[in-house]
């Protein structure tokens, strides 16, 4: 389905599932008729922003350097199918994380399409100040909401970490670049197990007010988040924090992306990280596999009736092209089976079958 396509059926009313224990959807969820909220399950039109981190989150899991012409193809293919954020790279030493050593060059030489957002992961000031330099619309700096994990991924405690992002997010600002903080680890830590929601939602308050941070990503690092943990955080942000752009990161580790992605929505989020061919996973996270797939969760959504924004055929195209540059196939699904309506044609002899179909009464 490109983008000129409406999946048939999708204007039409349908029933809202009957499930056991529902959670009420959001005050803000789009109505259904006669009033009745819609779910998640019923997107008429909502818009769902779609950010591509494949060429960042992506390429680093990855044991072979991808060169740096086929990054910005990469990326060039990505912008034309119309994602509303792309994370380019990230600035990080050359020596920590080699597959990202091009990061100026790629960012500095990619066509920058109107409308789409162009983002770096910048570990300290040094980086901001490259990434500034190579003309990034936005800064994403991490931390965790893990206190093992922050210790173990950025050698630091998490006060240490926020007064880091703090001296990065000034020259952000001085510059006039934007700045997002993502939060690892906020849906469970692979070392600590569950991490309190209440503690997620602190730091969630002190991010913004010390950094300037005009966004807040929750990430699910490796993969722990279920639905109804994801619709209870995100309301719980969105209640408190309804002036920051809130953006939900998943993994597929466990086969609950897509789930998690619909949970996302139902509790009111519409932002929501992706990776072209399903790609990545952190180096420092143990058990860390792939993020949810973007050509996956735009399908999906699309057939759903969201507006993505998002032109699928050259999306799929772009990620055709992943297997040949990193030398393996990638875990998208949808590269595999093709659209929902790929049709196959009917064998040769099908008439000769019909006939002795027919013949037998």
């Amino acid at each position: 389905m490109n983008s000129t396509q409406t999946p048939p059926g999708d204007g039409a009313a349908r029933p809202a599932a009957q499930r056991p224990h529902a959670v009420r959807p959001a005050a803000d969820a789009v109505a259904g008729p006669g009033g009745t909220p819609a779910t998640a399950f019923e997107g008429r039109g909502r818009r769902i922003h779609l950010q591509e981190v494949g060429p960042r989150d992506g390429l680093q899991a990855e044991e072979r350097f991808v060169d740096t012409e086929d990054k910005i193809a990469l990326v060039d293919a990505l912008s034309t199918a119309g994602l509303s954020k792309i994370e380019v790279s990230s600035f990080v030493s050359a020596a920590a994380i080699p597959q990202l050593r091009d990061a100026e060059a790629v960012l500095q030489r990619i066509e920058r399409r109107p409308g789409t957002v162009y983002s770096a992961l910048v570990p300290n000031p040094r980086g901001a100040q490259r990434a500034i330099e190579s003309r990034v619309d936005e800064l994403n700096l991490v931390m965790s909401a893990s206190a093992s994990h922050n210790l173990a991924n950025l050698r630091m405690t998490q006060a240490q970490s926020l007064a880091a992002l703090a001296q990065t997010a000034a020259l952000a600002c001085a510059a006039g670049v934007a700045v997002n903080v993502s939060l690892s680890c906020s849906f469970g830590c692979p070392m600590e197990g569950e991490v309190p929601p209440e503690a997620v939602l602190a730091w969630c308050e002190r991010c913004p007010g010390e950094t300037g941070a005009s966004g807040l990503t929750l990430c699910d690092t490796t993969g722990m988040a279920y639905p109804t943990q994801v619709v209870r955080l995100t309301r719980a942000f969105l209640e408190r924090f309804g002036g920051i752009e809130l953006t939900l990161h998943f993994h597929n580790t466990r086969g609950m992306g897509l789930a998690n992605v619909l949970a996302g929505i139902e509790a009111g989020a519409d932002r929501f990280d992706a990776s072209v061919g399903g790609l990545g996973g952190c180096p420092y996270a143990p058990g860390a596999t792939g993020n949810v797939c973007t050509e996956e969760i735009a399908h999906a959504l699309q057939w759903m009736g969201y507006d993505t924004g998002v032109d699928l055929a050259l999306l799929v195209q772009a990620s055709r092209r992943l297997p040949t540059l990193v030398g393996h196939e990638v875990p998208s699904q949808l590269l595999k089976a093709g659209d929902r309506l790929a049709l196959h044609p009917l064998p040769a002899d099908f008439e000769q079958i019909r006939a002795r179909a027919m013949a037998r009464g």
